[in-house]
């Protein structure tokens, strides 16, 4: 197989959460769509080098501070690309289309409403996605669940799973019911750790699948306006994932954890391989802790999965 087209691009956000994208001319290859800004990788030039001097020439803006996001390889009839995506934290000037192109801001709910190149949708998906993914632990009382959610709410979190594989199902459910209008009031996304089927019973934002709830899937069990999260720990889930078109995923055990004393960690170099190809957003998990992020991010990863750096310290 060819080497794939090197691009880098960026996913430059401002102060009102709003995404900055551009439209192709109408004379290039998938004219007329929209896109993230960037560019092909002049010879010798790194990701972040390119993404400098092409934001600069199409947008008019100096680059101050960017992390990687996420690469993407997608592979069209006639070439493979790949997308060395940056998230821009920090900039001056005000962008405009020096080249002629149409710019806008736009709010990442209404990322779906506007079309794009094939190659550019998990950007989209990644993008709205935070860098921290928090899983509850264990709890003695819905109150004291209740609890430790509002504790993390409080301190920022954005993506909370709620685990709790010892509760029945119908208990499952009533907890699930009030962690919503919680979740809801702090501006944070509820994945249910649960069957498919409860969405139609509690309105979540979406659902995790087990190892073994994703292995039996065949197709995608929600609908495109929900979030489907899996769990992966080897090649061969991260593929299934992407072919039941998961969302998100997180990729375990990077690093020994209590919880899983048993399991053979990946390790960093691990998780970077088995990552390389993936077109999903990987939260790593396992014996991480926000100083692990920077990391995660280098390796190409979305952020960091877990439940004791999250939960634990947070017991009332």
């Amino acid at each position: 197989m060819p080497q794939p087209l090197l691009v880098a691009a960026a996913a430059i956000t401002n102060e009102q959460g709003q995404v900055l994208i551009a439209r192709r001319p109408a004379s290039v290859e998938q004219g007329g769509l929209w896109e993230f800004p960037g560019g092909k990788l002049a010879p010798y030039e790194t990701g972040l080098q390119a993404l400098k001097r092409e934001i600069h020439e199409e947008l008019g803006i100096e680059v101050v501070h960017a992390r990687p996001l996420i690469r993407v390889r997608h592979h069209y009839p006639e070439k493979s690309v790949l997308l060395d995506v940056w998230k821009v934290l920090k900039f001056t000037g005000e962008p405009w289309g020096r080249e002629g192109q149409p710019i806008r801001w736009v709010a990442m709910s209404d990322l779906p409403s506007y079309s794009f190149p094939a190659a550019n949708k998990p950007i989209m998906t990644a993008i709205q996605l935070p860098d921290e993914y928090a899983i509850t632990g264990e709890f003695e009382s819905h109150e004291q669940a209740l609890y430790q959610l509002n504790t993390l709410l409080e301190q920022g979190a954005k993506l909370i799973q709620l685990r709790a594989p010892w509760l029945d199902a119908e208990d499952y459910r009533q907890l699930a019911q009030r962690f919503l209008p919680a979740c809801r009031q702090a501006g944070a996304r509820l994945v249910l750790n649960a069957a498919p089927e409860l969405l139609q019973q509690v309105d979540a934002d979406g659902i995790h699948l087990t190892a073994e709830r994703l292995a039996a899937q065949d197709y995608r069990p929600v609908s495109s306006d929900k979030w489907l999260s899996a769990a992966c720990h080897d090649q061969a889930s991260l593929r299934h994932a992407e072919k039941i078109q998961a969302d998100l995923v997180t990729l375990s055990p990077l690093l020994p954890t209590p919880t899983h004393p048993d399991a053979i960690p990946l390790g960093w170099n691990g998780f970077r391989t088995m990552i390389e190809n993936c077109t999903i957003p990987v939260y790593a998990l396992g014996g991480m802790s926000a100083k692990d992020k920077d990391r995660v991010f280098g390796l190409g990863g979305q952020g960091v999965a877990g439940i004791s750096q999250f939960w634990s310290s947070h017991s009332s």
